[in-house]
């Protein structure tokens, strides 16, 4: 694998944590801000620190600011970020610079700076135009939030400040129906984001959804039900000039996530803070999710003498490691728009045409069904059918790779692999 040319910084604050939200995450309160805050205040050196003692590679290409909520950052902040990464790294010409900001933690000003300050992309999460749902989601944010900041972005961007955004909204939510969903889906059309990603809800261990779960106060829709809401959103957002690129991801030509789709295609990035996770070499590193397990795994670190993990979670002596596993490979692929060259990963991987034949044949209900495409040597999921039951396919695929080699993971809802959560700031 080549050197990674992405960087991942995780942000862990929040002004609340909601109620689906099991992520590394520090809430500090609905007035909380960088400028003021003693918590953030003392995380950011940390940061600073294992940034600073990464072995020096190519310059990043991409950068993403998650979360948390990265944009109750200040300007000033989220610049010195910037600098530091530059100063280890490089910031390559046209770099792809990418923050998630919270509809209820900033202004047009503080928009303003963080765009001076280096930013050229904004992940905005809104996760619904319903302020019932809000409410119930634990979002201190409402519908006018969304809709004044969704206004803001496009400004900046018809002013060529701002590259490019992205709204986020959530489908499975609690007796979401297709006539609500398809309101939503009218309104995010309507705010003319270039980028749209649709997520569906997990319910996580320990979260507010899952005590509530538990006691039968949570009604879900079934997984019919689910694969319909998404069957909806490929086309209804693909008849609005959106293509989809990936299950959960719709753009306008020359909109794609360049940074995410550095995670779907397999390929390594550094990753930086409190809960984060790596894989610059293909082999994942994830950071304790607590500040003070975090300072004191910075220590261990930076103490370590001779070859062995720096704090960027590659070798000292740079020795590329194997890539990802190939079931993982297969999983990501699926859910791009492209697919996956299933030949020449066979070749990589070293498995026979036999083996090949094996999973075809137990794959090949879906084959039959339309849902599982093969053209030459490149497999892929049709739109929408395929992607819409992609768990039905992955698990499969993933019971095939058991058998052979041992455990394999479960396959979910697209994840991001930075710090195991897509579903906007939070």
């Amino acid at each position: 694998m080549r050197e990674p040319r992405s960087a991942y910084l995780h942000i862990p604050f929040c002004q609340r944590r909601c109620f689906y939200c099991d992520f590394a995450v520090v809430p500090l309160g609905d007035k909380a801000d960088g400028a003021h805050s003693n918590s953030i205040a003392a995380y950011l050196p940390l940061l600073h620190r294992e940034i600073s003692s990464a072995p020096p590679g190519p310059p990043l290409s991409t950068v993403y600011l998650g979360g948390g909520t990265p944009s109750l950052l200040t300007p000033e902040q989220i610049g010195a970020l910037l600098s530091g990464l530059d100063r280890q790294f490089g910031l390559a010409a046209g770099a792809e610079i990418s923050m998630e900001m919270d509809p209820a933690s900033f202004d047009q000003r503080r928009l303003t700076g963080v765009l001076d300050a280096g930013v050229n992309r904004v992940s905005l999460g809104g996760q619904s135009f319903d302020d019932a749902v809000l409410e119930k989601l634990g979002r201190r944010h409402r519908r006018a939030d969304l809709l004044e900041a969704a206004g803001w972005l496009a400004q900046a961007q018809r002013q060529g400040s701002l590259g490019s955004w992205s709204l986020d909204l959530i489908q499975g939510l609690p007796q979401q129906d297709l006539s609500h969903w398809q309101n939503q889906l009218r309104q995010a059309v309507a705010v003319d984001a270039p980028h749209l990603s649709i997520y569906d809800l997990i319910v996580e261990p320990g979260t507010v959804f899952a005590w509530r779960q538990k006691r039968g106060e949570l009604p879900l829709p079934d997984s019919d039900q689910g694969a319909d809401l998404m069957a909806l959103t490929s086309e209804r957002l693909r008849a609005a000039g959106y293509g989809h690129y990936e299950i959960s991801n719709y753009a306008r030509p020359g909109h794609v996530s360049r940074h995410n789709r550095v995670y779907w295609s397999g390929a390594g990035w550094w990753g930086f803070g409190l809960g984060a996770t790596s894989a610059p070499y293909g082999r994942r590193l994830a950071r304790p999710r607590t500040r003070a397990a975090y300072g004191e795994w910075l220590s261990q670190a930076a103490s370590q003498a001779g070859p062995g993990p720096t704090p960027g979670g590659t070798p000292e002596q740079g020795a590329p490691e194997p890539g990802l596993p190939f079931d993982e490979l297969l999983m990501v692929g699926l859910r791009r728009r492209e697919g996956v060259a299933m030949g020449q990963l066979a070749i990589d991987y070293g498995l026979s045409g036999s083996a090949l034949a094996s999973l075809r044949q137990r794959l090949q209900p879906f084959i039959e069904a339309d849902l599982l495409l093969i053209e030459a040597a490149r497999w892929r999921l049709s739109d929408p059918a395929g992607l819409a039951l992609s768990n039905a396919v992955l698990r499969e695929l993933l019971g095939w790779w058991d058998e052979r080699s041992g455990p394999a993971p479960t396959p979910e809802a697209p994840r991001s692999p930075t710090h195991d959560h897509r579903s906007g700031p939070g």
